[in-house]
């Protein structure tokens, strides 16, 4: 992220007042956590763990129980393909017993964690080792070299996948019994309790989308592709993977031309984004619009109906039911 470098000197200094007397080493854990020595006994202590985003904050939520206090940097309402992290954050990451972040929507992590070096600490990154999907051309120019894996641009959310998921739920849970050997056997009650119920939301989308009458559907940005690959559905995004990518008058036409030929009578926009390029091609088209949330973050609104991950998923399940149904 261009912005990220150009703030790294501020950053180092604040880090320098912050963190003054406390010595600054690297961390061995950052880029495999996996290959991390067993941590030793907390002796009743708490962790400390750090997650970036919503998916990541409550997967670990409810993997840790009560062993851990758990924070999400990104705050609520924050749109997290753009967010830094401040001088603060940074504090917050160098003092994380377990830091845990997916992985490409961060492309702030691996500098953060070299910066705010702490060789006690351990790092989740919840996507690595799983299949990742590659954006398009358009994506990769967008992008310039962030996000890269041998010249192509990944596509981050396989938390929407609730398969994928169920993996990434995997990988908390080895980061915090290696962590937390003492309690071990909790993490993995907790984790298997959590993965229990993603399994029945995979059962639940694998039966509500079965027969529905159409199999592509619509969406703002290309958050979906791999709910929409897991569900043998097609994904047509309006934008590329980050939400503030504008699309080009030629895609715009595409889309339009698409929809119109193929009847499409809904529109997906999505929450934390301004919903105007969705609401332009729905217009054109005489469609209306509807919610489909990525899950980058929870809204007021979401907090105030009591709204989790699950029950965000099962929402969006319901719209995709009611649009490929037209």
């Amino acid at each position: 992220m261009n912005t990220w470098f150009k703030k790294s000197f501020v950053l180092s200094a604040g880090l320098a007042l912050i963190l003054s007397g406390c010595g600054v080493q690297s961390d061995h854990t950052a880029t495999k956590p996996s290959q991390t020595e067993p941590g030793t006994e907390q002796s009743g202590k708490k962790l400390n763990v750090v997650t970036t985003f919503y998916p990541m904050y409550e997967f670990t939520r409810q993997v840790a129980g009560e062993h851990a206090n758990v924070t999400a940097l990104i705050p609520a309402g924050a749109e997290p393909h753009d967010w830094e992290p401040s001088a603060k954050d940074m504090a917050q990451i160098k003092d994380a017993d377990v830091f845990v972040y997916n992985g490409i929507v961060e492309g702030w992590a691996e500098q953060a964690l070299s910066s705010a070096a702490n060789d006690k600490r351990f790092v989740v990154e919840a996507s690595k080792g799983l299949n990742l999907m590659e954006g398009t051309a358009e994506e990769e120019e967008a992008h310039g070299e962030e996000g890269h894996d041998h010249g192509h641009v990944l596509d981050p959310h396989v938390w929407l996948d609730p398969v994928l998921a169920q993996k990434e739920v995997e990988a908390i849970e080895a980061g915090l019994v290696n962590a937390d050997p003492a309690n071990k056997a909790d993490y993995e009650k907790n984790a298997d309790a959590y993965i229990a119920k993603l399994k029945d939301l995979d059962t639940a989308f694998k039966t509500g989308l079965k027969d529905v009458k159409r199999k592509d559907f619509i969406t703002q940005h290309a958050a979906f592709s791999y709910l929409a690959k897991q569900y043998g559905l097609t994904q047509v995004p309006i934008a590329g993977l980050s939400p503030e990518q504008e699309p080009t008058p030629d895609k715009l036409a595409d889309i339009i031309k698409f929809s119109k030929a193929n009847n499409v009578k809904t529109i997906f926009f999505e929450t934390l984004v301004d919903p105007k390029v969705a609401q332009t091609v729905a217009t054109e088209i005489g469609a209306k619009t509807d919610v489909l949330n990525p899950l980058e973050g929870l809204t007021d609104e979401d907090k105030q109906n009591n709204l989790d991950y699950l029950g965000v998923m099962k929402n969006n399940l319901e719209a995709l039911k009611k649009a490929l149904n037209e």
